[in-house]
């Protein structure tokens, strides 16, 4: 991953209602979402969850396809990888990483 592909991801998920959307859509997992789903469970308007959606798509985290009239949203795991790859990518300088009990690094 790329830098600016890392700054295109943390800015889109630096809004309060986009991380929401974000976070619903890793807990739907693979089935994902319809955009209706979405806004009922985030009481969300549909015109903003419209540009959340396309926020998040344009920052590679979702994606969507049509299933009959229907728009499903999914998050795209590959890209969350490699995120998180980016972030630890020079985790406890190369050394060995040991995750601690609370769930960081135990460097």
């Amino acid at each position: 991953m790329e830098e600016s592909d890392a700054v295109r991801s943390f800015a889109a998920l630096a809004q309060a209602s986009r991380l929401r959307v974000f976070r619903a859509l890793v807990v739907a997992g693979p089935p994902g979402l319809t955009p209706g789903v979405l806004a009922t469970q985030l009481g969300l308007p549909p015109a903003t969850l419209s540009f959340h959606l396309k926020e998040l798509q344009a920052a590679g985290l979702c994606e969507s396809t049509r299933d009959g009239r229907h728009l499903i949203y999914r998050a795209r795991y590959g890209q969350v990888d490699s995120l998180i790859a980016y972030l630890t990518e020079h985790c406890c300088e190369g050394a060995a990483c040991v995750v601690a009990p609370a769930g960081g690094c135990g460097c």
